[in-house]
């Protein structure tokens, strides 16, 4: 990994040098191992290097090319690199000393802006066109790596964090309350604002072009609707192990001996942990798994929905492996405010969940302690791997195939796949008028569809019909109805994810290079195009991959169809941290932009009435873990963005 930077003075004031020295200093917690810049005075690209890949003893960059036309900076881990160096006519022994930097730049140098076509992997990269006096700025399909940019006036800047277009004097630190009002409802971040004012990000996916006359963005990532048709389901299952086994080979290079992995009772990070434990017992190394499981004051009843200790199962898949050692971390419940600070620092975003914060944060501790450098985590397996397949029900009614219907719906239930009520939702669901499905469940599932029933927003803003108009621009649904066209829904859920900033800064934080093989292009690219029949096969949900992978996942997780409860015992830091909340939320009060966003006098309310009756009721964690929760993280962010040091 590394951290990119860089400006432009368009009025040609030739102190661009000096600052983009200033913006990589501001980011050495992400590039510590190198630094270096390339500058003509009045334009200057520069990276501060990580080592973490076996090449980057022959990291040079800033790279030039093209005779002198071309500079190019990158952030960039290339896992098609080898297939790479064929079609560019490299020979081995020459890629071999080449940086994954240097051969992107063989790749734009040979097919340009097209090379993104053809490229794997994670990256953010700039690239200078002095023979078109433009900048590009490009970020990877899935946003695993950052890139911010500010244009303003006679000013071009961009860094892979926004620390580094701070440390600019044009660039005053200081929130984007629109922005964060979204973030508080859980609106999709389409779009190129973030949580600063004046800092803009790369999407995922996009490509953007800066010159004199102005910007420009487009998405150079658009997968095409092809469904997969082959002969067998075997077939599927064979190409399914194939694209898995090459997705996590490849990110595994440089780990050397070890690597760690995230592994709890679900599928994805199952099939994650087994591939890597399979590739790395043939060189003699090791997985080291880290599984969160409860606190020891958390007391486990029968009526606990879905798993909430899963350690058990985690221990279950270890076992298979010789080459997995297995860890258990358990959450520590005073802690959690204890981190708000550093995940402004390394994040510069809200998190969504402290709860959640508290376990990664200790697995995270646990892999430092233990030398390791990459983390193998399954982050988005719902929507590629291990795809449930219930929109196939809601297709079959819409196409009138009823005996197939009515056969998966009876086995989805009986085999517990989902309940009645939940099968008639995923069948019928999306053919309901909005007002219909929203008055059922309010009236027989307590579900609000509104902003404020899992959010801390202010009423006054929860009701503002131009949020909601963003919502509906971004084809937000309040009332989460069900949709029928699983390709475009997995796609538009997969455009919402952007990793990039928790990525860099649990390097920067841990030292820890997160590498999710779920993320691989051609992996997601088939998922999305297989067959509606093979991931929901004779009612039996996620069928392909529970099918693909019982060679590194034991038959008590592939059989499993209840979901993970990761924090099950989060009430037990609103336990511990009680005062402390309290005394936060004055520090809220306190703040223009919280108390102006969140409604702070709910959370005052939330807090004088813990505990409440039930604290594992689907209320309290409404309340609690999502209102209380996030508003803590969100207002915390506000603070300290708009410059308040307690």
């Amino acid at each position: 990994m590394s951290a990119i930077a860089g400006l432009w003075r368009l009025d040609g004031r030739p102190d661009a040098g000096q600052a983009c020295t200033r913006m990589l200093a501001a980011q050495q917690a992400y590039g510590p191992d190198a630094s270096d810049y390339w500058d003509d005075g009045s334009l200057a690209l520069g990276r501060a290097l990580f080592r973490l890949l076996p090449e980057d003893v022959h990291d040079r960059q800033p790279l030039i090319g093209a005779g002198g036309d071309i500079v190019l900076v990158a952030d960039v881990r290339l896992d098609n690199r080898d297939d790479l160096a064929v079609a560019l006519g490299l020979p081995a022994h020459e890629a071999s000393l080449l940086c994954d930097a240097a051969v992107l730049l063989a790749a734009f140098e040979r097919w340009g802006e097209a090379c993104l076509d053809r490229l794997v992997g994670d990256y953010a990269f700039a690239v200078w066109d002095g023979a078109r006096r433009r900048l590009l700025l490009a970020r990877d399909p899935l946003g695993q790596r950052p890139l911010h940019y500010h244009r303003s006036g006679d000013l071009v800047a961009f860094a892979s964090m926004p620390k580094g277009l701070h440390a600019l004097p044009e660039i005053p630190r200081a929130p984007d309350e629109g922005r964060v009002i979204e973030f508080v409802a859980l609106i999709p971040e389409f779009g190129s604002r973030t949580c600063f004012e004046g800092v803009e990000r790369v999407e995922a996916g996009h490509i953007v072009a800066i010159d004199g006359a102005g910007l420009t963005s487009r998405r150079h990532w658009a997968p095409e609707r092809r469904p997969i048709l082959l002969k067998a389901p075997g077939d599927y299952e064979e190409e399914l192990r194939r694209l898995v086994d090459q997705a996590v080979k490849a990110r595994l290079r440089g780990a050397s001996g070890a690597v760690g992995s995230h592994l709890s009772a679900g599928l994805d990070s199952s099939v994650v942990t087994g591939t890597a434990a399979q590739l790395m017992r043939q060189t003699g190394g090791r997985v080291v798994a880290f599984t969160s499981v409860p606190n020891a004051l958390y007391i486990p009843t029968e009526d606990d929905p879905g798993i909430a200790d899963e350690g058990p199962l985690a221990a279950a898949t270890a076992a298979m492996h010789s080459s997995i050692e297995h860890v258990l971390v358990r959450n520590d419940p005073s802690a959690m405010l204890d981190s708000l600070d550093l995940y402004f620092h390394l994040f510069e975003q809200p998190v969504r969940d402290l709860a959640s914060g508290q376990w990664w944060c200790a697995i995270n501790a646990a892999a430092k302690a233990r030398g390791l450098s990459v983390m193998l985590p399954a982050y988005v397996g719902n929507l590629t791997l291990s795809y449930s397949g219930f929109d196939t029900l809601a297709q079959q009614v819409q196409d009138g195939h009823w005996l197939r219907w009515a056969r998966d719906f009876t086995a989805v239930v009986h085999g517990g796949h989902m309940s009645w009520k939940g099968a008639l939702a995923a069948s019928f669901g999306p053919f309901m008028p909005a007002g219909l499905w929203v008055w059922i469940n309010r009236t027989f599932a307590n579900r609000q569809a509104k902003v404020t029933a899992y959010s801390g927003l202010n009423p006054n803003l929860a009701a503002d019909p131009a949020l909601m108009s963003t919502a509906h621009e971004r084809d937000h649904d309040f009332a989460s109805r069900p949709r029928i066209d699983a390709f475009s829904t997995r796609l538009w859920a997969l455009r919402r994810i952007d990793r990039g900033n928790f990525n860099k800064g649990m390097l920067g934080g841990w030292g820890l290079d997160q590498r999710d093989p779920l993320t691989d292009r051609r992996l997601v690219e088939f998922c999305l195009n297989i067959p509606a029949e093979q991931r929901l096969r004779q009612g039996k949900s996620r069928a392909l991959a529970r099918s693909a992978f019982s060679d590194r996942v034991p038959v008590e997780v592939l059989g499993e169809v209840r979901r993970g409860r990761q924090s099950a015992d989060w009430y037990l830091g609103v336990d511990a941290a009680h005062g402390a909340i309290a005394e936060e939320i004055d520090r809220l009060g306190e703040s223009s932009a919280a108390s102006t966003i969140l409604d702070v006098e709910r959370l005052r309310r939330l807090v004088a009435a813990w505990p409440p009756a039930d604290r594992r009721s689907q209320d309290a964690q409404r309340s609690y873990r999502a209102v209380l929760s996030r508003s803590l993280a969100v207002g915390h962010f506000l603070r300290k963005a708009s410059g308040a040091n307690r």
